[in-house]
């Protein structure tokens, strides 16, 4: 079956049906019976999330590239959902999880800058003909824009296409490579976040500043916690929505303002509707944490945005074909070892360290996936940490353009 013409074009469909998919596995994965039990001890309700929406696309049910569910969730759910996440947020909390989770979000960084050109090296060991191209279709110019999208986000992705004239075939085979490689990642991250606790015992990371800002977070719920009323849940919904709406009102005024008046200002995604969407919501959270706002937090206000949040885990599952593994498999071994290198230099600096492995998840999604994905990580640890993922995910957008660019320049080098 062809992309275009999925079984389903339906989007109210769609949405309904990843909402069943999403009340099976939390209706399943809470059962006392013993086959889910079992089940679930072994697979994360989080990961079933996003591997169930997945086969909907493989097998043609519906199509991503059709669909624009996840274009409401992104653009709606998403901005609301931080708000809820980070109106709670306890700032000296965070700052007291000290320097390692910069580290980690750095090293992420440049696993991802030289990773690329070592993939491409490698490759071209087996398949020669990947590199010594100069043209608009080289290899190395797509490669380029995808690095972008791994320091940031798809803005920077497509201004790393426009810097290094990256034509659509093989621009189109990276946007492929992305989407395969990072969920295959975004797999591995959700299953790592359900077994972290063995992780670090193992590895002996200290996770006390993480413990203590759970506890805090955990203290507070229960000393103002009281029984929600429909009051309350119309103010949660006032106040995440009606954020997202004010910042889908400034991007309308932001955007076009810097395009007008500072065009050079693109590279640094300050052209881009969902940038500026991010940063005035996360702003407004963050505001929000000092003020009597708070208090929606013990009527239920993350809970609020983490059911927003795994809709858009669903959204996201949407976009993984497995089969389009078998369409650019050259391509596709490419991203494997730049995600590989990537991957390896977290572990390696985080063993090092003895870093919490919340911080090398949390620091490699706020690369590879941006704001969309990495509170999704965070609350797979905990819902209180959410905002961490938040606060990450806009730094990789401001390094986005920069590290990116970097990463071209040593592609071209190695690919040219």
């Amino acid at each position: 079956m062809v992309a275009n013409a999925p079984l389903i074009a339906n989007d109210n469909v769609v949405l309904g049906i990843l909402a069943l998919i999403l009340g099976f596995v939390f209706y399943t994965s809470n059962s006392s019976h013993p086959f889910w039990q079992r089940f679930y001890k072994y697979v994360p309700a989080l990961l079933m999330c996003y591997l169930l929406p997945s086969l909907l696309n493989t097998f043609g049910i519906v199509s991503a590239d059709v669909s624009q569910v996840d274009e409401v969730a992104k653009y709606y759910l998403l901005p609301a959902c931080l708000v809820l996440l980070t109106l709670s947020i306890d700032i000296k909390a965070i700052a007291g999880l000290g320097s390692k989770a910069i580290i980690m979000f750095l090293t992420g960084t440049i696993g991802v800058v030289i990773g690329g050109p070592l993939a491409l090296l490698a490759v071209s060991a087996v398949w020669p003909e990947l590199i010594g191209v100069s043209g608009p279709d080289a290899v190395w110019r797509g490669m380029a824009a995808l690095a972008g999208s791994w320091i940031g986000g798809g803005a920077n992705m497509l201004a790393m296409k426009e810097i290094y004239e990256a034509d659509g075939k093989i621009f189109t085979i990276m946007v492929t490579v992305d989407i395969v490689v990072a969920n295959i990642w975004m797999a591995g991250l959700l299953y790592i976040a359900a077994n972290h606790k063995a992780i670090d015992a193992k590895s002996g990371a200290d996770t006390s500043g993480i413990d203590k800002l759970i506890a805090k977070v955990e203290e507070y719920e229960r000393n103002n916690k009281r029984m929600p009323e429909l009051k309350d849940f119309m103010l949660i919904i006032a106040v995440g929505f009606g954020a997202a709406g004010f910042a889908h009102l400034a991007a309308d005024f932001l955007v076009p303002y810097f395009q007008t008046n500072f065009p050079e200002l693109k590279k640094f995604s300050l052209h881009s509707k969902l940038f500026w969407i991010i940063v005035m919501v996360t702003t407004i959270g963050l505001t929000l944490s000092f003020t009597k706002a708070r208090k929606l937090e013990a009527v239920g206000a993350s809970k609020v945005g983490s059911s927003f949040l795994y809709i858009l885990v669903a959204t996201i599952g949407l976009h993984m074909d497995i089969a389009q593994i078998a369409e650019a498999p050259k391509y596709v071994v490419i991203g494997l070892i730049w995600m590989a290198i990537h991957v390896v230099l977290l572990f390696a600096v985080g063993k090092m360290i003895k870093a919490p492995v919340f911080y090398l998840a949390v620091g490699s999604k706020a690369n590879i996936g941006g704001a969309a994905s990495a509170p999704v990580i965070a609350s797979a640890f905990h819902p209180s940490l959410a905002p961490v993922g938040v606060l990450l995910a806009v730094l990789g957008y401001a390094l986005g353009t920069y590290m990116a660019w970097l990463c071209g320049q040593l592609l071209r080098i190695v690919g040219s």
